[in-house]
């Protein structure tokens, strides 16, 4: 059972909102979300991980095309 189906909350400072998506917090860190969680794992809401798609949308491209070239 993952933090999400245990009913874990949004980490993003001010928010209370049902989790939907847990992250590595290194992925979020940079895109301007500030997250009130220290640990390995960041769970966000889904207008938080809308937010963080639309931020790394760019990033996530790059990434998948390193891999599809070959």
């Amino acid at each position: 059972m993952g933090i999400i189906a245990k009913g874990a909350k949004c980490n993003v400072t001010g928010c209370n909102k049902d989790g939907v998506r847990s992250l590595t917090t290194s992925k979020v860190e940079g895109t301007g979300l500030s997250i009130s969680s220290g640990s390995k794992k960041t769970v966000l809401c889904k207008d938080h991980y809308k937010e963080w798609k639309k931020a790394t949308k760019q990033d996530r491209e790059v990434e998948r095309a390193r891999f599809d070239r070959f």
